[in-house]
């Protein structure tokens, strides 16, 4: 019994060292400042907060107008930034301008989906998959210890029968390394859970305070989200296209599943902030046609599909990838890999 004593102390201590060292490990980074609205944004919702920043931005100044029933319209087709590009992109490969349809797509876009890279990059968001694997490593660590009981108190049955002498039970041996080792699962799972680091928390809410004084209606997106609108009818638009690819509702509970992100609150009446689409350089992009936006570690390509959805290719418009004069698909050194958009 001794030896298995020792065995699973071994198996205890290693696998809290291995959890608590990936979760530190995925969790830290250079970090620094947010550059700009849209990483606010992506810090605080993800790509749909980017999106409904870059719509609540064409709007107010009259380069698009959103009427019912979530219908969208270019009035003038200008573009100040990569995110809005991606937009007019999507709106011009789009058969028709349903605002859901729009939305969904320019998420997809490698304007939206580089921000989320570089910001991964900076130590201030982890990646999806960097967050599932430590998620698998939570789990098996804690059901392993909670499985351990149970096999514990048939091996402390065992060598009473077998024992003449009373011993110290095997059970009240084993039991804190267990217990140390399942308490350190749930805790990091739930650390590893949150897309966004501490780091990532810090910069953004400086920026919000930096920021406080004003009040464009792309910026009150940014960092509030969609109740923060001032223009209500937008505001109706936006959060009915939201509900639409909004994140499942669980069963039987009734409530809407968590968001990764900080502030990704209920905007309206569910958490429509949360809808997350996120490549992050490494997994599918998937649009309609099955493309994807992904790298291979130390390069990236475009596939013939779609990155944005809705048909459109990567730079959007019906261009492809490696002909189109206004995007391309490029090597990021913040990344390693992505697909970015760039003015004619």
């Amino acid at each position: 019994m001794n030896v298995l004593v020792a065995l699973y102390y071994l198996a205890g201590i290693t696998g809290i060292t291995v959890l608590v060292t990936r979760v530190v490990r995925t969790r830290g980074g250079p970090g620094g400042p947010v550059h700009d609205r849209y990483e606010a944004a992506f810090l605080n919702g993800g790509p749909a907060r980017v999106v409904d920043t870059a719509l609540a931005a064409l709007q107010a100044d009259g380069r698009l107008a959103i009427g019912g029933p979530g219908v969208v319209a270019v009035v003038r087709p200008v573009a100040y930034d990569p995110v809005e590009r991606a937009v007019l992109q999507a709106h011009a490969a789009a058969p028709h301008g349903a605002l859901h349809h729009l939305r969904m797509a320019v998420m997809r876009h490698p304007a939206v989906q580089e921000i989320g890279d570089g910001l991964a990059a900076r130590g201030l968001v982890v990646d999806p998959a960097t967050r599932r694997a430590t998620l698998r490593w939570c789990a098996v660590v804690g059901l392993t210890a909670l499985g351990l009981f149970p096999v514990s108190a048939l091996l402390t049955a065992m060598d009473f029968a077998s024992s003449a002498a009373p011993s110290f039970p095997f059970l009240f041996k084993v039991v804190p390394v267990v217990i140390a080792a399942g308490f350190t699962a749930l805790v990091c799972g739930s650390i590893a859970a949150r897309q966004v680091t501490p780091a990532g928390r810090r910069a953004v809410f400086a920026y919000g305070r930096h920021h406080a004084h004003l009040a464009d209606a792309a910026l009150l997106v940014a960092l509030h989200g969609l109740r923060a609108l001032p223009d209500p009818v937008l505001r109706e638009q936006l959060v009915a296209a939201a509900r639409i690819y909004g994140p499942p509702r669980r069963r039987g509970g009734g409530g809407r599943r968590p968001s990764p992100y900080p502030h990704a609150t209920a905007d309206a009446d569910g958490d429509f902030g949360a809808a997350v689409v996120w490549c992050a350089g490494t997994s599918a992009c998937g649009g309609g046609g099955g493309g994807s936006c992904s790298g291979g570690g130390s390069g990236s390509s475009c596939s013939s599909g779609s990155c944005s959805g809705g048909g459109s290719s990567c730079g959007g418009g019906g261009s492809s990838c490696s002909s189109s004069s206004s995007s391309s698909c490029s090597s990021s050194s913040s990344s390693g890999s992505s697909c970015s958009s760039s003015s004619s």
